[in-house]
């Protein structure tokens, strides 16, 4: 199978998503470089390299010199527009931009996807009605269920549940999401080269309802699901307070923790690995992960904002594109 490019999302172009990736493109020799294609607009790419002061070329698709960065251009009416504004054109773009990526990706015609940030008042906006990339990837690819994960060198967090209240949050967290969700993580660690990963679920209540005295979803949604993954198999403990168990897995006791909701996963993973830890899109047909920041408009076209969380989500991609095409072998 012969390598096909990792294409970058340019994400919100009044954001920082151009900055981050030709700075990113930058760092790498132009060999490195040549593995990667962004989809976006061209004229923010040549301001977001002006910005950041950057000696680096751009070049359309298929054509120029090989060292410079190959950019497919996405034209979108209203732009190129102000750096840190939010609009419904910018919003129009992010869709444009994921839709291209996925068409390639899904042709065999690119390995992975790589998304800078987007703003998801300005993509609703513009009237595409998602949640985020992860549901708006699931629907252009016409998947039921997907998941979001975020992976750091020493902390792994793959979620139930995302972006919904903490209300609907607690209904979704059912039996067979819960063994849906383990099984997924499984997988996808089995992929990455770890034969029998170590799995920990988070308790949905303080100290997983205490007995009952907190809350009886514990007893009656998490550990059913828990149990059935143990039937078949998987290595999974849980529930386990979620006040301890990102503390024990983050010093080496398990590879992956299961969070019930948001803000039980990313508050710990943000704590511990705010530049490094990448979002990867799982239960997909094609494979896409993103950096783990927004799109900053208060520091948009300054040149200010920090590649290294870029540079983490392409060396997960390049991981991801591999176990492509060992799989493929």
């Amino acid at each position: 199978m012969s390598e096909q490019p990792i294409v970058i999302t340019m994400g919100d172009p009044s954001g920082v998503g151009a900055e981050v990736t030709v700075k990113a493109m930058a760092s790498l020799s132009p060999e490195e470089r040549a593995r990667y294609a962004v989809i976006g607009d061209a004229d923010t790419m040549a301001r977001a390299v002006k910005a950041c002061d950057l000696d680096l070329a751009l070049r359309e698709q298929g054509a120029g010199d090989a060292a410079a960065l190959q950019v497919i251009d996405v034209p979108t009416e209203g732009l190129p527009g102000e750096f840190g504004v939010l609009s419904d054109a910018c919003g129009e773009a992010c869709f444009r931009y994921i839709k291209k990526a996925v068409d390639l990706t899904s042709a065999g015609a690119a390995s992975c996807i790589v998304t800078a940030p987007i703003n998801k008042a300005a993509l609703n906006a513009a009237g595409h009605h998602y949640d985020g990339h992860t549901g708006m990837l699931a629907h252009l690819t016409g998947c039921k269920s997907s998941w979001m994960l975020l992976a750091s060198p020493t902390l792994n967090v793959l979620h139930v549940s995302t972006h919904v209240s903490l209300k609907d949050a607690i209904d979704r967290a059912t039996p067979e999401r819960v063994l849906e969700t383990i099984r997924t993580g499984q997988n996808h660690l089995r992929r990455m080269g770890l034969e029998r990963p170590r799995i920990a679920v988070a308790g949905i209540n303080p100290h997983c309802g205490e007995g009952g005295l907190f809350g009886r979803e514990d007893d009656r949604q998490i550990s059913p699901g828990v149990e059935m993954a143990k039937a078949e198999g998987i290595d999974v403990t849980g529930p386990i307070s979620a006040d301890t168990v990102y503390h024990r897995a983050n010093t080496g006791a398990f590879d992956l923790v299961i969070a019930q909701y948001h803000d039980q996963g990313h508050i710990p993973i943000k704590l511990i690995a705010f530049d490094t830890a990448v979002n990867v899109s799982l239960g997909l047909p094609i494979d896409r992960c993103s950096v783990d920041h927004g799109t900053a408009f208060d520091i948009a076209g300054t040149g200010k904002a920090n590649h290294v969380n870029m540079l983490a989500a392409l060396d997960y991609a390049g991981k991801l594109a591999t176990a492509k095409r060992a799989a493929a072998a």
